[in-house]
């Protein structure tokens, strides 16, 4: 299952990209950005939702966790997306896909702080440091020493990293007190829905609606649901450091898929180069937590 979430979350950047282009979204229109992000998340929990009510869950979140519920959505779906979409638009998705994987290492940092049982060690540094180093090696420019770094792009990417680790952590906490799945449901509806309020409230637009878009962004509401709520389930029933050895996979399948789909030079030197150290870099962090599972 875990595996499963890595491959859907990596095919989330060709996908977004190729998005881009068929529903014809300038990288400079924010708000087509939102709208096409709002519709995603929106038709996520949508599904999610039915499904648990199907299911026979209550729908109904525990009346001291809706609060969390409605600032969890706004926090992990809406925040997160604003930055996401409109750094993909400013980046390639193979660096998108490696810049995106720094969450892991924000992820070890904050636990450092926030869990007794969970500290920063010599060799989690040493993980985090050569994670930082593929970071730089894939924003090296073509004469070797000019990076090719935007905040829009590069950047934004790396803040959404730091929201969504924030925001996991936060969101485990709230899963041990309801059902995931109706948890991630409205997470993504509410964060959908504020996304496409932003959206209309700046004029965007989406045109070129077609038998392939639909079906694009059926697909990508549907990875949304499926990764979101796989995950949260992972993380109410198994401990942080098992799940988060697999995090790996994201930036390996982000990039192949992206090089596949979007003909993007994933065998260029500082892409190859920068998954690697990033790949090693999270294999140090969470070595340990894979040898006590």
């Amino acid at each position: 299952m875990a595996v499963l979430c890595c491959v859907l979350w990596g095919s989330a950047f060709p996908a977004v990209k190729a998005g881009y282009a068929l529903l014809h979204v300038a990288k400079t229109d924010t708000a087509a950005q939102m709208l096409f992000a709002g519709w995603r998340f929106l038709a996520a929990g949508a599904i999610l939702l039915v499904l648990a009510g199907l299911t026979g869950k209550s729908l109904v979140p525990p009346r001291d966790q809706a609060p969390k519920v409605v600032a969890l959505g706004i926090v992990q779906t809406t925040v997160q997306y604003v930055f996401f979409y409109i750094g993909l638009a400013h980046a390639t998705g193979v660096k998108s896909s490696i810049m995106n994987s720094t969450g892991a290492f924000f992820g070890v940092i904050l636990a450092h702080f926030l869990y007794a049982n969970d500290r920063l060690t010599p060799r989690k540094a040493l993980g985090c440091l050569l994670g930082f180093l593929g970071v730089l090696a894939v924003n090296l420019g073509g004469k070797g020493l000019d990076f090719e770094f935007t905040l829009l792009g590069e950047g934004f990417v790396v803040i959404a990293a730091f929201v969504l680790a924030a925001a996991g952590i936060w969101g485990k906490t709230i899963s041990q007190k309801m059902d995931a799945m109706v948890m991630t449901g409205w997470q993504l509806a509410i964060g959908g829905a504020a996304l496409l309020g932003i959206g209309f409230a700046f004029g965007g637009r989406l045109e070129g609606f077609d038998v392939r878009s639909l079906a694009l962004l059926a697909y990508m509401a549907g990875l949304s649901a499926a990764a979101f709520a796989l995950w949260s389930l992972l993380l109410k029933h198994n401990p942080v450091g098992m799940l988060a050895v697999f995090n790996f996979l994201i930036p390996v399948f982000g990039v192949l898929l992206s090089a596949l789909f979007l003909h993007e030079p994933v065998l260029a030197w500082k892409n190859a180069a920068a998954l690697a150290l990033v790949c090693g870099g999270i294999w140090l962090v969470t070595r340990k937590g894979r040898a006590a599972a």
